[in-house]
């Protein structure tokens, strides 16, 4: 019975929240690597490559970013010195992706490491999924673990790397990234605020929640 809720709810997220990303298999991303076909640092022909250090990569932009503080805590000058751990803290608008990390027990993984980006659905993204479908996943650590690996893909990534092509998540999942100027779009999800600066990442707000196809794989972990 148990586990017939927990589908029913599974299925009504993924029916809520953004259009999914491809199937998902295992990747390297712990400093003790899950075995997997897919090698996150090899990309293939539609991949974007790594992109510059944080000093290399340009302002954050977008119609969001006045949301963030101008200064002090949850600024982009503050967060730049920041791990993307403490940052997801320090931001308002991603008080919801914090809680769902702390439940799922990535903060350390986020916080170790280095050179990633993530895209993250603000608080407003996972007002989109019903409350007890939100709530039943919460409570499933390997399923909300998929949720959030699908989310993160190696290397910093600019403006550039989002014109056009394919993203492979940690999870081994695909994202569509098309845009320009200020408007950019991963899968059908909209960035408010890019290119925000960590001292171990490059952080997107999205407006939804990017989820993965069913057996996407939760062995996959930021290196």
């Amino acid at each position: 019975m148990k586990k017939s809720l927990l589908a029913s709810a599974l299925a009504a997220l993924t029916l809520a929240a953004a259009p999914a990303a491809q199937a998902v298999t295992a990747a390297s991303f712990l400093t003790t690597p899950s075995p997997g076909p897919t090698d996150m640092t090899s990309p293939g022909p539609t991949e974007m490559s790594g992109s510059p250090s944080a000093g290399e990569a340009g302002q954050p932009f977008g119609p969001g970013c006045s949301q963030l503080p101008a200064e002090g805590k949850g600024s982009p000058a503050e967060l730049k010195n920041e791990s993307l751990d403490q940052a997801l803290q320090d931001i308002p608008q991603l008080s919801t992706l914090n809680k769902a990390v702390h439940a799922a027990g990535l903060t350390d993984q986020l916080k170790s490491a280095q050179n990633i980006t993530v895209f993250a659905p603000v608080n407003e993204a996972f007002t989109k999924i019903p409350k007890e479908a939100m709530a039943k996943v919460l409570q499933d650590k390997e399923q909300l673990t998929k949720i959030i690996h699908n989310h993160v893909v190696e290397g910093r990534k600019t403006q550039a790397d989002l014109a056009s092509g394919t993203l492979t998540t940690v999870g081994g999942g695909t994202l569509n990234v098309s845009g320009s100027g200020e408007e950019y779009t991963v899968n059908d999800a909209k960035i408010l605020c890019g290119n925000i600066q960590t001292s171990n990442a490059t952080i997107y707000l999205i407006d939804s929640v990017l989820m993965p196809e069913a057996g996407a794989s939760a062995s996959a972990s930021p290196s």
